[in-house]
């Protein structure tokens, strides 16, 4: 029997290897044929993805209301909790996209229109501007002048040449558009009803999934498998939850202020702030600056005023309510911080800058219980700082050369 089980796990790292080779073979030399079925299965499991994603967001509050409302009650009451906080859950999720959607949307509209009609006078504020800054040389004004019709005349061409052409490729790409937001919106709702099939059986779904990892692995293994997917997802809901929740606080509070001290494009302005906060440490960056231009357009002492309560809310968001709402849901470094920002933007953008933060968290807290364990099977100090000099300090050894240090004094 242990002859074949010898034989069969043989077998199956060859088919592992096998099937890795192929994979890295069709990624790099061929046209992904791989990627293009994975793209295609994603859409089809669209609706299941979004539906997880959903439970997973909403499962906090979820459990919030079961352990408010219903922890006095009897197992009558039990029997009702679930649907009963599901139904408030979505009862306030619905509640606050309309209260979001009545105040912010018209206002973000008029916005935008706003922005639009100023354009031209944009154009020739910032035009005056350089102008004014290259009026002691004549040489270099007239250079820039030059520029300036240049790229106006490439865009009259282009306007002439290249858009009637396209009219027909631009009109099937707005019935393709169309037909997208139609499908997301379908999915979406799917997505909701999966959703709630989620909620109302999570635990029995992680029960399944605990009894998979026994069934295919060792007990050990499995164990350590169960381990690591709850560190993840305690990485993961502190840290994209709280994350989400943070930045939704931060775009109403710069709403509130933008209009109270009446900023041009405020309901703009906090939306932009708002979601490019979700980025870690450049995010308030990547926010401010456009925003801080666009209002130096229209008055450059709102600017000055926009850049002062920007550092305020900022270090509100970084000293007091990110640490309350996040605490230490990472357990990285600044520098890793960084790093997992440029890496994931890098290869996925946007979201990879969101999402890469938890992910390098991810790794960063298995490598270091893999490093812990195999330290203690060779017993071999845990802690870092005992290999400062390149080689294991024992706490005995310390406290040899302490008394050895004592005495020759």
């Amino acid at each position: 029997m242990r002859k074949d089980n010898h034989y069969f796990a043989w077998g199956m790292t060859a088919v592992c290897v096998v099937c890795a080779v192929m994979l890295i073979y069709d990624l790099v030399f061929r046209d992904s044929i791989v990627m293009a079925y994975t793209s295609r299965l994603m859409g089809i499991l669209a609706p299941i993805l979004y539906g997880a994603a959903i439970a997973y967001l909403l499962a906090p509050v979820v459990n919030w209301f079961e352990r408010v409302i219903f922890r006095q009650g009897g197992r009558k009451a039990a029997k009702w909790a679930r649907p009963v906080s599901m139904i408030m859950t979505w009862i306030v999720v619905f509640l606050l996209f309309y209260a979001l959607l009545s105040v912010l949307l018209p206002e973000l509209y008029k916005s935008v229109l706003q922005l639009g009609g100023n354009l031209k006078g944009y154009y020739q504020t910032i035009e005056a501007w350089i102008l004014r800054l290259l009026e002691n040389n004549p040489d270099l004004a007239q250079r820039a002048q030059e520029l300036f019709n240049q790229y106006y005349r490439q865009a009259l061409d282009w306007l002439q040449t290249n858009l009637a052409p396209q009219l027909q490729v631009a009109v099937q790409a707005v019935t393709g558009g169309v037909v997208g937001v139609l499908t997301f919106f379908k999915n979406l709702f799917l997505g909701i009803m999966v959703s709630l099939y989620l909620l109302g059986s999570k635990e029995r779904f992680a029960a399944t999934g605990c009894k998979l990892c026994y069934t295919f692995f060792t007990e050990d293994r499995a164990a350590w498998l169960i381990r690591g997917v709850k560190a993840t997802d305690r990485i993961f809901s502190g840290f994209v939850r709280g994350k989400l929740l943070d930045s939704l606080i931060i775009g109403i509070l710069c709403f509130i202020f933008s209009s109270f001290f009446e900023f041009p494009y405020a309901p703009l302005v906090s939306v932009v702030v708002g979601v490019t906060n979700v980025i870690p440490f450049f995010g308030p960056f990547l926010g401010a600056i456009p925003s801080g231009f666009l209002i130096l357009l229209d008055s450059p002492i709102k600017c000055l005023y926009f850049a002062i309560f920007i550092l305020a809310l900022q270090q509100f968001d970084g000293n007091i309510l990110g640490p309350k709402i996040l605490g230490n849901s990472t357990g990285i470094s600044g520098f890793w911080v960084i790093v997992a920002i440029l890496v994931g933007g890098g290869l996925w953008g946007v979201g990879g800058m969101f999402l890469g933060v938890p992910i390098c968290a991810c790794i960063y807290a298995g490598v270091r219980a893999f490093s812990a364990y195999r330290l203690k099977g060779k017993g071999l100090p845990v802690s870092a700082e005992n290999y400062a000099t390149h080689k294991p300090v024992w706490p005995e050894d310390a406290e040899l050369l302490r008394k050895d240090g004592e005495g020759e004094k």
